[in-house]
């Protein structure tokens, strides 16, 4: 079973942004929190780069957000953990699961989940659930698929993904999920994980052999990560890193979710929306400093 990360050893931050686009205030939020608690508590900030995604992420937006980094005066240690050079960590992770008949390949679309799942909705006449970020659950279509079938149609290069099957998942753990939380004076908290809410969630791609939530449990617990500080966003998310942390017995951090920050239609500031990015705030003028006092890092 996953053990809580050991609190008497230094503790370990890090901030982990990908390289597919430009860094805005938001990030620089959360890279400044990270250093303030890594301050406080006198331990260690990494710097990680998630780029398992070989299309989106790109050598020079990873420089382009270091340059960002390095204008704002964080002070990361020299080593950078960058995701696309160790694909063999996750996928060890993953043929472990596998072994233990706790994944499965399912070759449906978006469009085939999002039509099997209006099909369900017409016959019955209800809504269908949908996870924590308002996409609907998987229905469950290759969860029964003959493993033989799948592996033929996965030797003829037939795209698909990799689930987890949560209701094995949860029963292998056989018990209650839970996390610490911790806030801005260092209170500490402990919090319910749900993961069931999150349905068959996949764990990897044809095209990107793992995934968001495969990855960052396996880097935290290879880095030493002893606290994770990132954006309510990804609040819900840790449900599933939890559940994770326990079937591949690796230690579950200590969790601080700060806030967001929204332009003037109340929106999050992302990428996709093309918030104005720190490079744009440089080019104007702003300077590393105003940023902090903006920021309430003065």
């Amino acid at each position: 079973m996953a053990s809580s990360a050991p609190q008497s050893a230094q503790p370990v931050f890090r901030f982990a942004p990908s390289p597919n686009g430009r860094l805005h205030l938001g990030h620089a939020l959360s890279a400044l929190t990270n250093e303030r608690f890594a301050v406080e508590m006198g331990g260690r900030l990494l710097l990680r780069i998630e780029d398992i995604d070989r299309e989106r992420c790109t050598p020079a937006l990873e420089q382009a957000l270091r340059d960002d980094l390095a204008w704002l005066g964080i002070d990361f240690e020299p080593a950078v953990r960058r995701q696309s050079e160790h694909f063999g960590d996750y996928a060890a992770a993953l043929a472990g699961l596998q072994t233990r008949d706790l994944v499965y390949s399912c070759f449906c679309s978006r469009q085939q989940v999002r039509a099997a799942v209006a099909e369900r909705e017409a016959r019955s006449g209800q809504p269908w659930p949908v996870d924590p970020d308002g996409a609907p659950l998987y229905s469950g279509t290759c969860r029964a698929l003959d493993r033989t079938n799948a592996q033929t149609r996965i030797a003829a290069g037939e795209p698909h993904v990799l689930r987890l099957d949560m209701a094995r998942a949860l029963a292998a753990v056989g018990g209650e999920l839970s996390y610490v939380v911790f806030d801005e004076a260092g209170e500490i908290s402990t919090l319910a994980a749900q993961p069931a809410r999150w349905g068959d969630v996949v764990l990897a791609r044809k095209d990107i052999p793992t995934s968001y939530h495969l990855s960052v449990v396996i880097d935290d617990a290879l880095q030493g990560v002893t606290h994770v500080v990132r954006g309510r966003d990804l609040e819900a998310a840790t449900d599933i890193h939890v559940l994770l942390q326990h079937l591949l017995q690796l230690p579950t951090p200590r969790y601080h979710f700060h806030e967001l920050l929204t332009d003037d239609a109340g929106r999050k500031l992302a990428k996709s929306r093309q918030s104005e990015s720190l490079a744009d705030l440089r080019v104007r003028g702003v300077t590393a400093a105003a940023i902090r006092e903006r920021l309430g890092f003065a």
